[in-house]
């Protein structure tokens, strides 16, 4: 998800998406305004930790709240503006800089926890015969998923076994949750099993269009993770998601803002 910020060639799918976003403002035409912000979130142990915070060792813990109309979301969680690419790179560095990781026989940097990058932007777009502008509100996720590994292959002790024990229980709950969804027939979705699949709920199944990246190894020896691992994706690609434009949402911060400056003016 990251690769190598520093290098155009080797950057990952989160650079390469401030680079698209951003340019994509600099090209439009006068009459739009843009606002764009970003959160970053991991989710270690089951608990939800803000990345864009200082990180002490009494971590604070947020809490997962429902919105009728924002639809799930993370309490108190930091969310800053952002104009330029250098601004929301930093955010990011900031924020990877705090995640956890921990060296397996396996992964010398293994990821011990999901990190959610998310990127709201909203859009304000002057229409002919129309007073008020035409607000739309949307946002990226992306999630870089804490490495799915073998306990007996990667050696884990301690702390770090804890810590596998967990991802890869949150890991399941992701996989029952696209089997109810495949399934067609399950009344019940578990979204509730999982911090993680709890925060990815509009995007498994939702008012989203959703795409997963499934890494795998080409040694002959995790031929079993491999398979484990193509089949996950195969059972992800039947979601049937319903996306629609989000216009004129309740809660869209661009129209707050522009009131405000108009109240000031």
């Amino acid at each position: 998800m990251l690769g190598i910020p520093d290098d155009p060639n080797m950057r990952g799918i989160i650079p390469n998406c401030f680079a698209h976003i951003f340019g994509f403002i600099d090209e439009q035409q006068e009459g739009m305004t843009f606002l764009v912000r970003c959160s970053y979130l991991e989710i270690y142990n089951e608990e939800i930790h803000d990345l864009l915070v200082e990180q002490r060792r009494d971590v604070k813990k947020l809490d997962l709240k429902e919105d009728p109309n924002s639809g799930v979301f993370v309490k108190d969680l930091t969310c800053i503006i952002v104009k330029s690419i250098p601004e929301i790179e930093k955010a990011m560095n900031f924020g990877t800089n705090n995640r956890k990781t921990a060296s397996t026989n396996m992964n010398a940097d293994s990821s011990r926890s999901h990190s959610l990058f998310t990127i709201y932007i909203e859009t304000g777009e002057e229409v002919e015969g129309d007073k008020e502008k035409r607000i739309k509100a949307g946002k990226l996720n992306l999630v870089d998923l804490a490495g799915s590994e073998r306990t007996s292959k990667t050696g884990a002790q301690g702390q770090t076994l804890k810590e596998g024990i967990k991802i890869n229980l949150s890991l399941t709950a992701l996989g029952n949750v696209i089997s109810s969804l495949v399934d067609g027939k399950s009344q019940h979705i578990p979204y509730r099993d999982s911090k993680l699949t709890r925060l990815l709920q509009d995007s498994l199944g939702g008012n989203t269009k959703t795409v997963m990246i499934a890494a795998i190894s080409p040694a002959d020896y995790n031929y079993e993770e491999t398979l484990s691992t193509l089949r996950y994706a195969s059972r992800a690609k039947a979601i049937k998601n319903k996306p629609k434009v989000n216009e004129d949402p309740k809660d869209a911060l661009l129209k707050q803002y522009e009131n405000e400056i108009m109240k000031l003016k």
